[in-house]
């Protein structure tokens, strides 16, 4: 039996936590002793864990990077503190949209010398999120797998910091073709060592939380409804989407678009519906345990991404049934079959405004493109062979 750790953050509400969840449900532990590293225990998708996983305890050292400076200096732990202030300044340096990647990257390097090692050895140790620090220097294993969710291509990170990290893994996996091209205009040096195994998604579990009752104004609404489900951040363009439905208004259309999700921009956003006067129509209506009732309310799922490693909520709306657009960013043609299952627009509100109208206005197409999507049979059994044969494991 091998024996196996995987680490992550937390399981907060999020693409990358649902597509954690829907892989340890799909393991055979039957031939694999599972061992799951969470920095922090917490978060809403917690219940969701199977059970037989083993769960690692909690540790102060790794939940300190959800704390603020603030917090860690009050509980006495000034050592972590003193990391993250120069991890802020060194990030600072660099003027750049979403610095946040540097620090991330910053306050792991040095805070590293503070960080325990894992007691135990394994035979494969996999690093399920970025940044990969803790499977790369604090795990003992034959071999380490380390995974990407994002398009590194766009995202704004320390190079030569990266590479000290990416360069102790034996294989990394991209989560689809994009992302793996991406990763490997930025990262030539590691391309032997990049293979893609998609995200897996239960259509089963999907369909079925799918069928909730919930009410609300959203329910009630009579107008076209647009659904995003994302993080309130500068990469999934919600602030663009503000903007499209202000266009779509002054062109006569009288839309709502409903938001589902949480995150950092949400104050900032909200001052963007008020500017644009959109209160009435773009509704930020926070996190949900379950966003599928509400992805199934949807006339139209809509994915304005500035940039996407491969976006989950994209396939989870086609699964069930709903039209999707999505903009162009660099993934996009390995999410979407255009024309046949969804459409790419450009990365711009003009873009964005002028297919959501052709797809309001042709009714044929929006059914064809949900029946396309209806007959997928959404099978993963592949993605298990091909990871298994990357981890070394026979089942």
């Amino acid at each position: 039996m091998k024996k196996v750790l995987i680490s992550s953050f937390d399981l907060e509400i999020g693409g990358v936590e649902r597509s954690l969840i829907n892989l340890l449900h799909e393991f055979n532990y039957e031939e694999l002793q599972i061992d799951l590293m969470l920095y922090r225990h917490h978060g809403d998708f917690f219940h969701l864990l199977p059970a037989s996983p083993r769960l690692l305890p909690e540790r102060f050292e790794y939940c300190s990077f959800r704390k603020s400076i603030g917090e860690l200096m009050k509980s006495g732990h000034w050592l972590f503190a003193l990391t993250r202030i120069l991890a802020k300044v060194e990030a600072s340096a660099y003027r750049s949209a979403e610095s946040g990647y540097k620090q991330m990257q910053y306050m792991w390097r040095n805070a590293r010398v503070l960080l325990p090692k894992c007691k135990e050895s394994y035979d494969v140790a996999v690093s399920y999120l970025w940044p990969h620090d803790f499977v790369a220097f604090k795990v003992k294993a034959t071999k380490k797998v380390a995974w990407i969710h994002t398009d590194f291509e766009t995202v704004d990170t320390d190079v030569p910091c990266d590479l000290n990290v990416w360069k102790r893994f034996d294989f990394i996996i991209a989560v689809s073709e994009g992302c793996r091209a991406a990763f490997i205009s930025k990262y030539a040096t590691l391309a032997k060592k990049v293979h893609v195994c998609e995200n897996i998604v239960s259509k089963k579990m999907i369909t079925e939380l799918a069928k909730e009752v919930i009410s609300g104004e959203m329910i009630s609404d009579p107008r076209f409804k647009m659904v995003t489900v994302a993080r309130l951040s500068y990469a999934k363009g919600i602030d663009r989407a503000i903007k499209v439905l202000s266009e779509l208004r002054h062109k006569g259309y009288d839309f709502a678009w409903y938001v589902v999700g949480y995150g950092g921009d949400e104050e900032q956003l909200n001052k963007l519906i008020q500017q644009y006067r959109m209160e009435d129509s773009f509704f930020l209506i926070g996190k949900k345990l379950n966003p599928y009732p509400y992805i199934k309310a949807a006339d139209l799922y809509v994915q304005p991404s500035r940039y996407e490693g491969k976006a989950v909520t994209v396939t989870e709306a086609q699964i069930l049934g709903k039209p999707v657009l999505i903009t162009n960013y660099r993934t996009a043609r390995s999410q979407v079959n255009e024309g046949v299952d969804g459409i790419i627009c450009d990365q711009s509100v003009e873009g964005i405004t002028s297919e959501i109208i052709k797809l309001y206005e042709n009714r044929q197409l929006r059914h064809s493109l949900s029946e396309a999507c209806l007959q997928n049979g959404y099978d993963y059994s592949d993605e298990m062979d091909k990871l298994y044969k990357l981890l070394g494991v026979e089942v």
